[in-house]
């Protein structure tokens, strides 16, 4: 019997001519799938998938290579951004390994399969039902509670799309839950009727959310009249001539995987990238030790999964391929029964019948193996997790005895059961640390602002820009665990940059002059007075975003203290891509001062991003601590992008304090957030570059731009009555000019598009640029940049019309996605 391929014979013809069924739909549905009967009050055939690997012993390379080609069509469908954003739910138990290998395919996203094993300590996070299923409770037991929170794509993987009912189950409990705007439904099969396909759709629309569908083959079964009986009664007749199993002891040799620490056996409770890695670097070792352990003369190898454990399995059976010289196949035993008829236009041949042994939730039932009997193997590997190896399994008529009756050879290998330790919370400290302050850290004075970080000074977390963008883009680091290596300017350069300051203070104080009073104005207003220094007038607390917002809010204090002798309190806290605001620095915040007083400030906006990064922060913390009064929008000294209510100009032009980095920023580093680092209830960190401090800048910047606040308070209050009265609403105009810039040039990823002159300079100083787009006349403002890309050889492209007064344009080889929203980097 070759259960596979069957000699040729379609393994459907048996259920088809007897039945009257039709498969009807694309070429290749008779090589993916063949038909069997199972006792089921509610579907009596059964579609057998041949590259599944459940129910058919299948090359383990065909199993994953099918999963693994729908996940990278997948990730085309969303793109490698939301395919960062993304997260994976593979259905228990037949497709666990097959979503699986679709989030390999992915490669950016963690994965998730449905459990009908209830783990003691981890909370459910949800469940739904599988309608025609003999089993129908589904349960999510993720470690991580945030895993299904996010609001990227959720990717549903089973093995058939036959009717939807699954789908739209899971969709429905998960989104009253989760709310996201995206699905994707894969499958190996897509089997539904018209009818059943128009009802996803209208489900899609009523719920307002995008759904597609990725299936290898498309296609439907044509049932006829009284199909159900007449497949009852075909199960009743075969059923009760089928032999007795033969009871004997459950002899195997254990073979020690040494299965790798910290890497799950599965996605029961989550799957990572990071675990994908791990586990990849230790199956050459694994498939090593079973090949010892397998006869040398053995030509046919078995390597057998157990129900859920699908996954280990078959990666340990493809990496067996490469090492031993035998044919290895891969199936797993199931929990359903389907009956077995030996007759090559069938699809299941054989059936093992044994008792479960894992003190399943339901309790005690019968367990199958199917098309092993009689299929020649010399060796079976049975790959079990340690829940599992329990008497049963050792019994006689156990799973182990049934195996040793049709292989001389039976290998047992045991996974470790992934279990997550119930999560230990330290009691939060009752008093966050002080502010970190001049000169102690930074240099600027102690009374211009404190910085709600801690100190990293010590450790080396800097590396070059393509080794750091390279580790960023194989997953194993996020943008914040490390630090670009600090950018120290050519004596023409420095040159440039004084040229500038000189030149561009005046507007640089008009600009902190009128975001600061129109700040001062509006708070007084809600208290009912006229003017910002009255005694109760509300006086804000500046909290900028390290560490491009300091500078700003340091002018923005001097500001206030020039104009009404107001000493304004200022910190520094971090915000980082795709992780949020440091929860910890609002708490400090909300301990000492009314969070109703804090106004964040930044330097300026480009698309927007960390606009919408701070209003989910601040949404997420209020959620979490119950501590209300934040309000996320941001005072800014340029707003080009269009993105906020407050600013000092809209105008695109140089602010000298975006040409260089620690040395006109008080020597401070770009904020850190690591977790063997930065702690639960600590600050995250940052650097102090004392070392630097021959070449700092910082107060020369400060005292040359409030040196004009005297010459510019006339054209300021001017300007502010005008905002007062104006319509300030953000348009997003810079988000919609990026979206346009990304498709002219063929990139089709906002995030590689940094608009303005100060996004610009960063990507000149800490990413991988690819051209620089300068709007034709733009003059002086961009003398700095022409000289930083003449250094690093990177074209400037003069653009008539352009709505920035320059873009800078990621190399999408090393850089793609990491600055986006999520934090990360990925291979195009």
């Amino acid at each position: 019997m070759n259960n596979a391929v069957n000699d040729g014979v379609w393994s459907g013809t048996w259920v088809a001519e007897r039945l009257g069924l039709e498969l009807v739909g694309d070429d290749q549905l008779d090589d993916l799938l063949g038909l069997a009967l199972r006792r089921n009050p509610k579907r009596a055939h059964l579609l057998v998938s041949n590259v599944l690997g459940k129910h058919v012993p299948q090359t383990p390379s065909v199993v994953y290579g099918h999963g693994f080609d729908l996940g990278r069509r997948v990730r085309e469908l969303l793109g490698d951004e939301e395919a960062a954003r993304a997260v994976v739910l593979g259905y228990a138990e037949t497709a666990t390994g097959l979503g699986h290998c679709v989030a390999d395919g992915v490669g950016l996203a963690p994965y998730l399969h449905s459990t009908r094993r209830p783990v003691a300590g981890v909370d459910r996070a949800g469940g739904f039902e599988e309608s025609h299923s003999h089993a129908t409770s589904h349960l999510l037991l993720p470690e991580d509670p945030a895993l299904l929170r996010g609001d990227g794509p959720l990717v549903l993987v089973d093995d058939e799309f036959s009717t939807g009912n699954t789908v739209l189950n899971t969709i429905r409990d998960l989104h009253e839950r989760y709310p996201r705007s995206r699905y994707v439904v894969v499958a190996l099969v897509d089997m539904r009727s018209a009818a059943d396909a128009g009802r996803l759709a209208d489900f899609a629309a009523e719920i307002g959310a995008r759904v597609d569908l990725v299936a290898a083959a498309s296609g439907t079964v044509r049932l006829p009249e009284g199909v159900l009986a007449k497949g009852q009664a075909l199960v009743a007749r075969h059923e009760s001539a089928a032999p007795a199993a033969p009871a004997r002891d459950g002899q195997a040799e254990r073979v020690d995987l040494d299965w790798p620490r910290a890497v799950p056996d599965g996605g029961r409770h989550g799957f990572t990238p990071d675990h994908r890695a791990r586990l990849e670097s230790a199956l050459p070792a694994m498939a090593v030790r079973l090949a010892e352990a397998i006869p040398g003369d053995a030509s046919r190898v078995l390597v057998l999964g157990f129900e859920e454990l699908m996954y280990a399995p078959l990666r340990l059976a493809r990496e067996l391929e490469q090492a031993v010289a035998a044919e290895v196949r891969y199936s797993t035993t199931t929990r359903s029964p389907v009956l077995a008829v030996d007759d090559p236009g069938y699809a299941i041949r054989s059936r093992l019948v044994f008792p479960a042994h894992d003190d399943p939730a339901d309790g005690p039932g019968d367990r199958y193996a199917y098309n092993v009997a009689g299929a020649g193997f010399d060796a079976v590997v049975a790959v079990v997790d340690s829940a599992a190896d329990t008497p049963q399994l050792h019994a006689p008529g156990g799973l182990l005895a049934q195996l040793a009756a049709h292989a001389p050879h039976v290998l047992l290998a045991v996974v470790p059961s992934y279990v997550p330790e119930p999560p230990h919370v330290p009691e939060r400290p009752a008093m966050l640390p002080e502010p970190l302050r001049g000169p102690a850290f930074s240099s600027y004075a102690p009374e211009e602002v404190g910085w709600l970080l801690q100190d990293l000074s010590d450790v080396t977390l800097e590396a070059p820009t393509e080794e750091r963008e390279e580790a960023i883009q194989s997953g194993g680091a996020h943008y914040a665990e490390s630090l670009p290596v600090e950018y120290q300017p050519s004596e023409h350069y420095q040159q440039l940059f004084h040229a500038a300051l000189a030149t561009s203070a005046d507007r640089i104080a008009h600009a902190v002059g009128v975001v600061t009073e129109t700040v001062l104005a509006e708070r007084a207003q809600t208290r009912g007075r006229t003017r910002p220094d009255e005694a109760d007038a509300a006086r804000p607390v500046l909290v900028s975003l390290a560490r491009a917002g300091t500078p700003v809010g340091v002018l923005m204090r001097r500001w206030a203290q020039f104009r009404y002798g107001l000493e304004l309190p200022h910190y520094a806290v971090s915000i980082v891509r795709g992780r949020g605001i440091d929860a910890n620095a609002l708490r400090w915040l909300a301990a000492h001062h009314d969070p109703a007083d804090v106004v964040f400030v930044d330097g300026w906006t480009g698309k927007g991003a960390i606009t919408r990064e701070l209003a989910d922060a601040i949404e997420e913390f209020e959620e979490s601590d119950g501590i209300t009064g934040f309000d996320p929008e941001i005072a800014v000294l340029a707003d080009p992008g269009s993105c906020v209510r407050t600013y000092g100009t809209r105008e695109d032009y140089l602010i000298p304090s975006a040409c260089l980095n620690s040395t006109v920023s008080g020597l401070i580093s770009r904020t850190v957030l690591r977790a063997d680092l930065v702690g639960p209830h600590d600050f995250h960190g940052a650097k102090f570059y004392r070392e630097l401090a021959g070449t700092d800048v910082s107060v020369d910047f400060l005292d040359t731009v409030a040196a004009r606040f005297g010459e510019v308070v006339d054209a300021v209050d001017v300007a502010v009555k005008e905002l007062l009265s104006a319509d300030r609403t953000p348009t997003w105009e810079g988000w919609a000019a990026v979206e346009r810039i990304s498709e002219e040039y063929g990139i089709h990823d906002v995030n590689l598009v940094k608009p303005g002159v100060g996004e610009t300079t960063r990507v000149l100083l800490r990413r991988v640029p690819w051209k620089i787009l300068a709007r034709a006349g733009a003059g002086a403002d961009l003398d700095h940049v022409r000289l930083l890309a003449e250094q690093r050889g990177v074209p400037v492209e003069e653009v008539d019309e352009l709505p920035y007064t320059c873009v800078g344009l990621i190399h999408p080889k090393f850089t793609r996605g990491a600055t986006g929203a999520d934090g990360r980097a990925v291979t195009v």
